[in-house]
C-alpha cells in the first residue's frame, strides 16, 4: 500500500514514543511499522486515516517527549498489521532524558491497595521517574543504569515486553518483588524498626532532622513549621541565614505562606517539578528565608516524597486526597556539609552527615551522578532559571548553527559546564563554587559523565579568562590530554554570548553585563559593563563609575566598607562619621578612610554588585553578609515590599561622552532615608534601572528593531529587571534575557562554548 514515511526528531527515544505510535496506529486501523534510528524515530503508516494519524501524532505525544521536527514522504508500506521493529543496528545511541516527576498513572498505582505497587517508593514508567541520575553511559537501557542490579520479575518483564503497556521498555521499572527497598537508619547507622515511611514521618513531627535520599542526592528535611527544628538544622549545617526551600503537598497547603499564581503553579506541577521562587504570603515561616521577600517552594516529585504526605493523610486510597488540605510542610535542603558537594551514596551520607542528621531514610538504588534541585522564578514572557539542574539536564538548548564539538568549563562560582554537539548545547547541572577539593572532584565527575552520555570527544575547550580558577587549570590539563586547543573567553563577554547562543543572535548586539565581579581583559575587576558583541569580537563601550574596595575581597563581604568607599569617592567622606554612628556604632571607619586616601589595598571595580552592596550599607540593611549576594537580595526584598517609585531626578550622571555611568548623585538621597529603608531601596532600584536604560539606549540608538541583551548575576533581580524592561519598552527597544540558562555564572559555560566556536571559525 502507498502510505507515508515519517521521520520524527527530538526527544523521542526512551520516553515511550514507539508504543505510543503503535497504539495510535492500531486505534486508527493503520498498517506499518515503527523503530528507533540514529536520528530519532522513523515510522511507516498506511490506511484510510493516515491524515488523522499525522495530525494527532504531535498533539497526543507522550508526557516526556519533545518533537522538534516531523519529515514526511510517500512510501510503500506493508499491508499486514503494525509492528515495533528492532532499532537499526549500529546507529542508535538512545538519548538520556532528564529525571521527571511522578506521573498521575503511577500515583494511582501507589495509592491503590489492590495494586502490586501499593505504597511502593520506586514506582515508575515511561512517563516519569529517574533517567539522568541513574544512567552510567549510552545507550539508555537497563544494563547501563543503576537498575541493572535488580533483574525484572516475571510480571514486570511482561509489562516491559508488551507494547500496549505504558511500562513497555521502561528501563527503570520495578516492583516490591524485584526492585530497590527502603530502610530507615538511626544517627549511628543502625536500622530502625517499623515501616520506614511511617517511622520517618514520626521523627519529622517530633522535630528531628532526617536525611532523605532523593533522585540526584540526599535532602536534609525537618518540619518547616517547627522554628526550633529549623534553627537546629541551620546550626548543624552552618547555614546561618541562606534561604531554605519548603515542600508542601499542594498550592492550598502553601497558600498562607506563599503567593502562588497560575504561572508558578504550572511550574510546580510540571514534569521537571523545580523549586519555584514565590513571594511570601500573609504568614511567614520563621527562619526559612529571613530578610527576603521570596522563598522557594516545591511539591513532592518522587513516589518516596509523596508517600510521606500519603502517610500524613492516613494512607487513603485513590487520588482525591491530593487536592485536600494537608498540614505537613517540610524543609527540603541539599544534604551536604557547608560548602561541599551534594551527598549521594549511603555510606557517604552516614560519614559526611554525621552530627547533622538524626536519621537516614535511604534505599539501595545507586545515584550515578549528583544533581541538585532546579530553581526558577516567574518573569514576564517566560520562567527564568536561578539554578538549572534536576528536571532540565540534559535537555539540550537548540542552536541556529553547527560547528565543532566544544567543552566549556565555566567559572569559579555557580559553576556549570557546557558541551556543544552539532546544533545543540548541553548545559550540565549546577556544580557550585570551586573552593574545595571535593567540588573540583565533582566538576571532573560531571565532565566525564556528560561527555560519556553524549558520546562526545571535544575538538575544542573553552574556559574563563582568569588564570587561577580551578576550572581554567582543569581546562588546560584536558586540552593537553586531548591534544586540542584551549580558548580563554572574557567573563562578561561570555555572559552576553550565552544570551546570543540561546536566542540565535549571530549579528552585532549591544548588551549590559551586570554582576559582582569578573576579570576583564585589561586585568581589572569588571562587573558593570556596556559591551558590543559581534560574533567572537567584543568591544567595551562603557562601564560603571568605579568604586574602591577597601580591603579587597573583604569589601565584597562587608557592605559597610562599600558604603564608606562610595561616600569617599563621591566627595562625601565628611558624612561618614555621622552615618556610621547611626547605623553601625561598633564600626570604626577611620582605617578605611586612611586606606582610601592613600590608595592602599583599595582595588577599583566597575561592578554593579558592589553598588548594590554600598546602597545596602548606606540604608542600614546589612553591614556583614553571611552568604553571597545577601545584601543585594535583602535590598531587592525591601524594594519589592515598598512598591515602585519614580527615579530620582539627577540621580545618576554620564561622563566621558556617555561611556561612564555614575550613581554617586544618588548617595545623598539614600543617606536621607534613615527612617524609611524600604523607600530608599525602591528609589535605588528605580534610579539604577533608569540610568542603565538611558546609557544602553544611547549606545544602540532608538528604534523598534534595536535589542539590548542583559546578563550577569544582577539580571536575577526581579525588581531591577521589571523596571529596566519598562524603560526599554517605552523607548521601543527590545530586551534579550536569559531563559534557557541562568543569567548568572551558571550560564557562563554556554557563552564560552558559543564564543569559542566563533573564534575558531575566524581562524
Amino acid at each position: 500500500m502507498t502510505g507515508r514515511l515519517l521521520r520524527i526528531r527530538g526527544l523521542v527515544q526512551g520516553v515511550g514514543f514507539r508504543p505510543y505510535i503503535w497504539r495510535l496506529a492500531n486505534e486508527l486501523g493503520l498498517t506499518g511499522w515503527v523503530r528507533n534510528d540514529g536520528a530519532g524515530v522513523i515510522a511507516a503508516v498506511a490506511g484510510e486515516k493516515v491524515a488523522d494519524f499525522v495530525t494527532r501524532l504531535p498533539q497526543e505525544a507522550p508526557r516526556l517527549a519533545r518533537i522538534d521536527a516531523i519529515e514526511s514522504e510517500a512510501a510503500e508500506v506493508s499491508a499486514q498489521g503494525f509492528a515495533i521493529l528492532d532499532s537499526e543496528s549500529g546507529e542508535v545511541q538512545t538519548a538520556i532524558g532528564p529525571d521527571a516527576a511522578i506521573c498521575p498513572e503511577c500515583i494511582a498505582d501507589i495509592c491503590n491497595p489492590a495494586s502490586r505497587r501499593w505504597r511502593y517508593a520506586f514506582t515508575t514508567c515511561t512517563h516519569c521517574g529517574p533517567r539522568y541520575t541513574v544512567s552510567r553511559r549510552i545507550p539508555y537501557d537497563r544494563a547501563q543504569t543503576s537498575l541493572a542490579a535488580f533483574p525484572l520479575c516475571a510480571p514486570c518483564n511482561d509489562e516491559y515486553t508488551t507494547p500496549s503497556d505504558r511500562r513497555f521498555h521502561a528501563e527503570t521499572t520495578c516492583c516490591p518483588d524485584c526492585g530497590p527497598q527502603l530502610s530507615l537508619l538511626d544517627a549511628g547507622g543502625l536500622p530502625l524498626d517499623g515501616d520506614p515511611i511511617a517511622a520517618c514521618l514520626h521523627l519529622l513531627r517530633a522535630g528531628k532532622i532526617v536525611a532523605i535520599k532523593g533522585l540526584g542526592g540526599f535532602h536534609l528535611a525537618c518540619d518547616a513549621r517547627n522554628a526550633v527544628a529549623v534553627a537546629e538544622l541551620r546550626e548543624r549545617k552552618q547555614r546561618e541565614e541562606k534561604p531554605l526551600a519548603v515542600m508542601g503537598l499542594n498550592a492550598d497547603a502553601l497558600a498562607d505562606y506563599a503567593r502562588i499564581g497560575k504561572a508558578e503553579l504550572a511550574l510546580l506541577q510540571s514534569t521537571a517539578a523545580p523549586i519555584v521562587l514565590c513571594a511570601k504570603g500573609a504568614t511567614e515561616l520563621q527562619g526559612i528565608a529571613p530578610g527576603l521577600a521570596w522563598f522557594g517552594v516545591m511539591l513532592p516529585a518522587t513516589p518516596l516524597h509523596l508517600l510521606l504526605w500519603h502517610e500524613a493523610a492516613g494512607r487513603p486510597s485513590g487520588s482525591g486526597w491530593l487536592g485536600e488540605p494537608n498540614e505537613l510542610l517540610l524543609v527540603m535542603t541539599s544534604a551536604n556539609p557547608h560548602g561541599e558537594p551534594l551527598v549521594i551514596a549511603n555510606d557517604e551520607a552516614l560519614d559526611r552527615l554525621a552530627g547533622i542528621a538524626d536519621a537516614y531514610l535511604m534505599h539501595n538504588r545507586d545515584i550515578i551522578i549528583r544533581c541538585d534541585d532546579s530553581v526558577l522564578r516567574v518573569t514576564p514572557g517566560a520562567p527564568a532559571f536561578i539554578r538549572r539542574a534536576r528536571g532540565y539536564v540534559p535537555v539540550p538548548i537548540p542552536l541556529v548553527d553547527d560547528g565543532p564539538s566544544v567543552l566549556a568549563l565555566g567559572g569559579y562560582l555557580k559553576n556549570t559546564i557546557c558541551v556543544m554537539k552539532g546544533r545543540e548545547a548541553f548545559l550540565s547541572q549546577h556544580i557550585g563554587s570551586l573552593d574545595n577539593v571535593a567540588a573540583i572532584g565533582f566538576l571532573e565527575e560531571t565532565i566525564e559523565h556528560l561527555l560519556g552520555i553524549l558520546d562526545v570527544k571535544p575538538e575544542l575547550i573553552a574556559h574563563d579568562l582568569h588564570p587561577d580558577f580551578p576550572s581554567t587549570h582543569l581546562a588546560l590539563q584536558l586540552a593537553e590530554k586531548y591534544a586540542i586547543p584551549a580558548v580563554a573567553i572574557g567573563h562578561h563577554q561570555a555572559h552576553l554570548a550565552a544570551i546570543c547562543a540561546e536566542h540565535g543572535v549571530n549579528g552585532p548586539v549591544v548588551g549590559l553585563a551586570l554582576d559582582g565581579v569578573g576579570l576583564g581583559p585589561d586585568g581589572g575587576a569588571w562587573g558593570g559593563e556596556l559591551l558590543r558583541l559581534d560574533g567572537a569580537n567584543c568591544e567595551r563601550l562603557g562601564h560603571l563609575h568605579r568604586l574602591a574596595m577597601p580591603g579587597g575581597d573583604r569589601a565584597a563581604k562587608e557592605p559597610w566598607r562599600m558604603a564608606v568607599a562610595a561616600l569617599h569617592g563621591a566627595g562625601l567622606g565628611y558624612r561618614v562619621g555621622g552615618w556610621i554612628k547611626q547605623y553601625y556604632p561598633t564600626r570604626d571607619p577611620g582605617p578605611l578612610l586612611t586606606m582610601l586616601a592613600r590608595h592602599l589595598r583599595c582595588p577599583q571595580t566597575s561592578s554593579l554588585g558592589r553598588w548594590f552592596d554600598a546602597a545596602a550599607g548606606l540604608l542600614g540593611v546589612r553591614d556583614l553578609m553571611q552568604y553571597e549576594g545577601q545584601a543585594a537580595m535583602e535590598l531587592e526584598g525591601l524594594a519589592a515590599k515598598h512598591g515602585p517609585v519614580e527615579p530620582l531626578p539627577g540621580g545618576y550622571a554620564l561622563h566621558e561622552q556617555g561611556a561612564v555611568l555614575d550613581f554617586s548623585p544618588l548617595l545623598l538621597a539614600l543617606l536621607g532615608c534613615k527612617d524609611n529603608a524600604a523607600y530608599g531601596a525602591a528609589l535605588f532600584h528605580a534610579t539604577v534601572a533608569a540610568g542603565l536604560a538611558e546609557w544602553s539606549i544611547r549606545a544602540v540608538g532608538h528604534g523598534k528593531a534595536s535589542k539590548i541583551a542583559v546578563a550577569g548575576g544582577c539580571a536575577m533581580n526581579a525588581v531591577l529587571m521589571d523596571a529596566l524592561r519598562q524603560h526599554l519598552d517605552v523607548a521601543g527597544v527590545g530586551l534579550l534575557e536569559a531563559r534557557q540558562a541562568p543569567p548568572n555564572d551558571g550560564g557562563l559555560a554556554l557563552g564560552q562554548a558559543w564564543t569559542a566556536r566563533r573564534q575558531i571559525a575566524l581562524g
